[in-house]
């Protein structure tokens, strides 16, 4: 059930950066990808907002302090840093840890949380596939239901969005706008947990996770039950997006600071080292950029805190059902952009293929992979250099075994949400928390993703440009080469001991010449 405001709130309704104005907002993995891109468009497009507490983990070697003054001094916060050279000091860091009885807080810092917080975002979750179900649970299930409980006790607060996954549900194929019964009752479940040895959890985990691909969608599910359950005082909305990758426009377009998800993929490709995967070019390759991700979050916030819905407010943030783009544009993208604007160093010239059969793939990746790597580590060892080809190669074949269930698979998810918010902003709110994705330009973004990773996550300069190039020209030479010599070394083994062989071949070459012969020929009767 979806509530739709009355007409005549819509039209009083203040603007978003108006709604935020004077408000203390809490936001939980603000260090993190999607975290730290909230933190910037909120205080850059909300400006008035009056501060932004950000819980952050201790490490002996930072104080929280020094973690968020690390992490605001990254490339992410240069344009706001032009904008407003005064916004660091709208930002409190609170020492927290999420899985620890009363989120580990000092009574100091929960009275001010408890006093002052209006609006809370919940980012923070461990995003690992390969996640043990304990370390998963902590944190997405029991850090979760820590803050909740936190939450209740906020006397100012209007609105809780908490962020989840759009697989949350991948066991089935069409997905809604709702929060569905929980695989099993979280409580029970975390009950179990504490008397359980690892290796039971271990042993059990892929009983209890059932059709679903990982232990991360799996907690993501408890998580928006846990959220329905215990936060009923609350005014709660969800947000769902699907595979999160670079940014699209903002603050600069092609933003990205991380290996995960699909970025390691895309580097491996432009590096070269990768050069098949397993993909359907028919399933829908559902990349939702991060901050259309961010946009949608603060209207959505916006909007359950102007109208106060009487239910969860779920918003699944995909791209497939308005903007649809398969893996097969993927792949094809990814070839020609790093073909275009090469990465430095590369090992061969970019060139990924995507496969579907099981026989076909291993062997290309034997032939692709596995074989070259072995190859390469020998001519280091030779060399006298450190070997790691192999070592590549094996991190890659498992991150790629973990991806494999969201490039070969494709779901529908409902957006009436989505589509409802989008029609109560203003046309000035539109256009500064823009996140429709109907305008997105797939060759642009996917162009803009591959330069973000070469500028972004391994630091290459643009004037390195010219010398990239002619290295991936180097390379095709030296693959021109081997494949010419490829060819005469089948000749003399092959060809050259067997006379039905040869007269194929002399048949082949006169056939050649004479085509040649009688394309001068004409070329000279038309002069």
């Amino acid at each position: 059930m979806h509530f739709h405001p009355p007409l005549s709130d819509v039209v009083t309704m203040v603007s978003i950066p108006e709604y935020y104005e004077g408000k203390n907002v809490l936001i939980t993995g603000a260090t993190g990808f999607l975290g730290k891109v909230l933190l910037e468009k909120l205080l850059r497009s909300c400006s008035k907002v009056k501060a932004v507490y950000v819980l952050v983990r201790r490490k002996a070697e930072q104080n929280p302090q020094e973690r968020v003054e690390e992490m605001i001094s990254c490339k992410l916060f240069d344009r706001l840093r032009e904008e407003q050279p005064d916004f660091k000091t709208k930002i409190i860091a609170v020492t927290s840890e999420l899985t620890q009885p009363e989120l580990d807080l000092s009574e100091q810092d929960k009275e001010t949380l408890i006093d002052c917080i209006n609006i809370v975002f919940h980012c923070a979750a461990t995003v690992r596939f390969n996640e043990t179900l304990r370390d998963s649970v902590k944190l997405n299930v029991i850090g979760t239901q820590q803050l909740i409980h936190l939450a209740q006790r906020m006397k100012k607060l209007e609105v809780f969005m908490h962020f989840s996954t759009a697989y949350a549900y991948c066991n089935q194929k069409h997905i809604e706008e709702i929060v569905y019964p929980p695989p099993v009752d979280p409580k029970k479940l975390i009950d179990s947990l504490e008397w359980m040895d690892d290796g039971l959890i271990n042993d059990i985990t892929p009983k209890l996770i059932g059709t679903r691909p990982n232990t991360y969608t799996y907690t993501k599910a408890l998580a928006e039950y846990v959220m329905q359950q215990e936060g009923t005082k609350l005014n709660i909305g969800i947000i769902r997006p699907s595979i999160v990758g670079a940014s699209w426009k903002e603050p600069f377009p092609g933003w990205i600071d991380n290996f995960n998800g699909p970025s390691g993929i895309f580097i491996a490709a432009g590096k070269g080292i990768l050069r098949t995967m397993r993909a359907s070019n028919s399933a829908v390759a559902d990349l939702v950029p991060v901050d259309v991700v961010v946009n949608a979050t603060l209207a959505a916030a916006w909007y359950s805190g102007m109208n106060r819905p009487r239910n969860v407010m779920v918003y699944n943030c995909t791209t497939g059902g308005t903007n649809p783009f398969h893996w097969g544009e993927v792949e094809r993208y990814l070839n020609l952009s790093f073909k275009m604007n090469p990465l430095e160093q590369t090992v061969r010239r970019p060139h990924v293929k995507i496969y579907t059969n099981s026989l076909l793939l291993q062997f290309w990746r034997t032939v692709g992979h596995i074989l070259p790597a072995l190859f390469s580590d020998v001519v280091l060892r030779l060399t006298g250099q450190k070997p790691w080809m192999m070592k590549a190669i094996t991190r890659l074949h498992k991150a790629l075994m973990f991806l494999e269930y969201f490039t070969s698979n494709s779901w529908t998810w409902s957006t009436d949400n989505m589509t409802m918010l989008m029609n109560q902003l203003s046309p000035e709110d539109k256009k500064t928390f823009n996140f429709d994705v109907r305008q997105l330009h797939w060759a642009e973004y996917m162009e803009n993703y591959c330069m973000g990773t070469k500028k972004y996550v391994l630091n290459e300069e643009m004037s390195g440009l010219p010398a990239a190039r002619k290295h991936l020209n180097k390379l095709r030479n030296i693959r021109y080469g081997f494949n010419t010599v490829l060819v005469i070394l089948i000749w003399r083994i092959f060809i050259a001991r067997s006379q039905m062989a040869r007269n194929i071949w002399y048949f082949v070459v006169s056939l050649c010449y004479k085509f040649l012969s009688y394309f001068r020929a004409s070329s000279t009767m038309r002069y």
